[in-house]
């Protein structure tokens, strides 16, 4: 079992990002700790950032207060909700956040079945609860559980292939050859992508770029791919490499295959409906380019725009490390196509969206929750009336970086330098 710890501000965002889950059906609430329960057992956005108010008020000078950690057991363990509710509270507890207000979802939109777990790292009294050595304390929690519920077991051998994999090309290191063939062999295993446009997207995280080549061997037609490394700035830094050299995964025939499976599969893909809700949450809370991409970024989604020699945008693709799946704007919604972004960041035309289908309003809309059980809640754990400070809807959304050690951390840490 690998365990993903994130750090950040945006407490609002991390909840969003997790109750779109459950009111889509991917997912479910499965415990609630040091956070009263609702009358009908339904919840909101809005109902759980009120929760965590109090905590965010008390704050004294904690900048990244949100804990929203990931608990993955492999594919083929089979872990049942009690079973994943105990794994929570005793990992919670190990790492310091015991009595801390803590909830748990479930996520089922992908075939791997997880946890998150949205949490504080700051007290009532205002101070920040240690996190020294939060990596090693995890991994070792994680051992303990593996032995505990019979999983399979992730061995700092499979930790360091993992890292060894993905991992962006750097062309100053030398060795381009290898670093290529370290991406491009694996990618198609974890990712769904459809088209060349899209592969290319998704190479760009790693300062690769592929181009088809055509021509004619003995009088027969030829089509291939050569691998190119990039710079920082996304210009070419190496000669190309024919796709033959890092064998038949990273070929155009294998790379075909994988855009018809990875067609059928994304239009069934639950993760399609999460992602556009996100998008769509971005454009009407963000006002430029530069707020948009941080704060899909903050949700493990990568921007990735391509624009011709007067600076149009020609093409917007996403890229959701979540759901292991990368797609074309226009293929989301037609309200996503790149000639949107394009009248919106040139030309100063922000797209209005249906607001009354939106999370936004769906979030602003007066809880069905007694408030005055909440508070009764709250003054049950000895808070004073000063710590229960105002409860905003739309707290400001701060940065969240990601600071994981495994597979997505790699995929996380490198939007910040590209994009």
């Amino acid at each position: 079992m690998i365990a993903k710890i994130g750090k950040g501000s945006n407490m609002y965002g991390a909840i969003l990002y997790n109750q779109q889950k459950v009111d889509k059906e991917n997912g479910a609430v499965l415990l609630l700790n040091k956070i009263p329960d609702t009358v009908d057992g339904k919840y909101s956005v809005a109902y759980f950032n009120k929760c965590f108010e109090p905590y965010l008020s008390a704050n004294i000078k904690t900048e990244k207060t949100v804990r929203h950690i990931s608990l993955n057991p492999d594919p083929a363990d089979k872990v049942n909700d009690e079973q994943f509710t105990e794994m929570a509270q005793e990992y919670m507890e190990r790492m310091g956040y015991g009595n801390q207000p803590y909830i748990v979802f479930k996520h089922t939109d992908i075939d791997r079945t997880h946890i998150h777990i949205v949490s504080i790292c700051v007290g009532i009294d205002g101070k920040k609860i240690p996190d020294d050595y939060d990596h090693p304390r995890s991994m070792a929690i994680c051992r303990d559980l593996e032995q505990k519920y019979d999983l399979h077991k992730a061995t700092q051998q499979e930790q360091k292939q993992t890292n060894k994999v993905f991992k962006p090309l750097n062309h100053k290191n030398g060795d381009i050859k290898s670093q290529i063939g370290s991406v491009v062999r694996h990618l198609t295993k974890y990712y769904s992508f459809s088209t060349m446009g899209s592969y290319n997207a998704l190479l760009s995280l790693f300062n690769i770029t592929v181009e088809e080549v055509k021509g004619e061997r003995n009088g027969q037609p030829v089509n291939g791919l050569v691998y190119v490394a990039l710079d920082e700035n996304g210009n070419k830094a190496s000669n190309p490499f024919k796709a033959s050299l890092f064998g038949k995964d990273a070929g155009i025939a294998h790379l075909q295959k994988h855009f018809e499976q990875s067609k059928e599969k994304m239009k069934t893909n639950p993760a399609r409906s999460v992602l556009k809700n996100t998008i769509e949450l971005a454009i009407q809370t963000t006002k430029n380019e530069t707020d948009f991409k941080k704060q899909l970024t903050e949700q493990g989604i990568n921007t990735v725009i391509r624009r011709n020699d007067s600076e149009r945008i020609y093409g917007i693709t996403f890229i959701d490390h979540e759901s292991s799946s990368v797609w074309n704007g226009s293929a989301l919604d037609k309200n996503l196509s790149a000639n949107v972004f394009n009248d919106w960041w040139n030309n100063g035309n922000k797209p209005e969206l249906k607001i009354q289908d939106s999370p936004v309003s769906k979030a602003k809309e007066i809880d069905n929750v007694p408030t005055k059980d909440l508070f009764e809640f709250l003054s049950n754990e000895n808070l004073s009336n000063s710590h229960l400070g105002l409860f905003s809807l739309l707290p400001d959304a701060q940065g969240e970086d990601y600071e994981e050690e495994q597979f997505a951390n790699q995929m996380k840490k490198k939007k910040g330098r590209k994009l």
